[in-house]
């Protein structure tokens, strides 16, 4: 038996404990309720459960399966999890009280016929205290429900440094902004998203990425938003790329020919927002007579139901003699599948399309979400030897109409020449 299929059958076990743990305090909160007990319940509640299991499995193990497929069974089995979690603490104080009572019952009783006594699965269960702990489980549910409309537009600036030995000294202490995976057809607030985009110009950032994913699917969707983003601008330039959505694969398109017209609008959209779209391309940005190289690919991931358009031999063309090379490729699967290994040139890479399952923990000093099953590299900062990677969790939102925990994004970075200090991070 290999180490994965005994962790598979060692969390399996451990999971269904729970849930007939959960189950017989449920049956216990609600003595009263007849049903509880019947087959027809215990049938549906198991098939419920063995599903949830399923959904965790897929999206941890079966990578073949669709990345919806597997974000959506991780993302309502952690909402399941917290609520059984929080459920537990009452059931095992239960279960103490039933224990200590039944051997209070014991040192009382002076006769030896101990068959007398009631056994401690026999004590009933407080009905109290179960039901307080079911409440106790859905406050966090209830709470997630009621938070995730209001973290759709609170946005967050997030700073990061970036230490790059080679970084020439016209661009030591230079302010990158980037933002990713606006998503516009999904937006209606304009308001808010103005909000976003002067939280970003605050900053002053000297120029900007955009990491791809502009619309959910047709280039229209930008019609009310164009305005709003074509404020987006630097002294250096504003550079952009595109993303999986980006490509109109998504949608039902009458003919071949309307599906390729709704791609040249948006490219066309980027052009009239006067924003540099890199298409397998690069630029050279100069000040003072030094280069760094800024290279864009259009989307290339390692998972299968996601588009390959990026040629990083066209990307990187003509930009040996660059001292600094920043590369934008939307999906970070990219970069471990193909940078790390055969392109120790990008110094470092900005990406965007995890969104962080737009629900999760994230802090300054730990962050988690189950997004961390699918992806090796979801949120913030990375580096691998010499080589760096910075995943956005995306400025807007899609599928999943709320954010908990992992809130939209605009970062800043510094650029900073020479190594990082010893035991900063980075």
């Amino acid at each position: 038996m290999t180490e994965q299929a005994l962790n598979i059958i060692l969390i399996i076990s451990a999971l269904l404990l729970i849930d007939l743990y959960v189950l017989n305090g449920i049956r216990g909160a609600f003595q009263k309720w007849h049903f509880l007990r019947k087959k027809v319940f215990t049938f549906l509640y198991w098939a419920a459960c063995l599903i949830v299991i399923f959904g965790l499995l897929t999206g941890v193990y079966v990578h073949f399966a669709g990345l919806g497929v597997r974000a959506a069974g991780l993302l309502i089995f952690s909402l399941l999890f917290i609520g059984k979690l929080t459920f537990l603490p009452f059931l095992i104080i239960d279960d103490i009280k039933r224990l200590l009572a039944w051997r209070k019952n014991r040192f009382k009783n002076q006769t030896s016929d101990y068959n007398a006594l009631v056994p401690p699965e026999n004590i009933p269960r407080s009905e109290f205290l179960l039901k307080a702990g079911l409440l106790a489980g859905a406050i966090p549910l209830a709470a997630i429900k009621i938070n995730m409309a209001k973290g759709l537009y609170d946005y967050h600036v997030r700073y990061q440094t970036l230490y790059l030995p080679n970084l020439p000294k016209a661009f030591d202490g230079i302010k990158l902004g980037q933002i990713s995976d606006i998503h516009s057809g999904s937006f209606y607030n304009k308001k808010a998203v103005l909000g976003g985009v002067e939280m970003l110009l605050k900053e002053k950032p000297d120029f900007i990425f955009f990491t791809g994913d502009l619309v959910n699917g047709q280039a229209n969707e930008m019609r009310d938003y164009q305005d709003i983003f074509s404020k987006v601008k630097a002294p250096l330039g504003v550079y952009s790329s595109f993303g999986n959505h980006d490509y109109g694969d998504y949608g039902d398109w009458p003919n071949a020919a309307d599906k390729i017209k709704d791609h040249q609008d948006l490219i066309l959209t980027h052009k009239n927002m006067g924003w540099d779209l890199l298409r397998n391309e690069n630029r050279r940005l100069k000040i003072n007579g030094e280069e760094i190289g800024i290279l864009g690919i259009e989307n290339w991931s390692l998972h299968s139901r996601f588009p390959k358009y990026g040629r990083m031999e066209l990307a990187t063309k003509n930009t040996d003699d660059l001292p600094v090379k920043l590369l934008l490729s939307h999906d970070p699967s990219h970069w471990r599948a193909q940078v790390l290994k055969d392109y120790p040139q990008i110094d470092v890479m900005f990406s965007g399309h995890t969104h962080g399952m737009q629900f999760g923990v994230r802090t300054n000093d730990f962050q988690w979400s189950p997004i961390k099953y699918v992806y090796n590299e979801w949120a913030g900062h990375y580096q691998q030897g010499s080589q760096q990677l910075y995943v956005n969790v995306g400025y807007g939102f899609v599928g999943l109409y709320g954010r908990v925990g992992i809130l939209p994004e605009i970062t800043i970075f510094t650029l900073k020449a020479g190594h990082a200090p010893s035991g900063k991070l980075t």
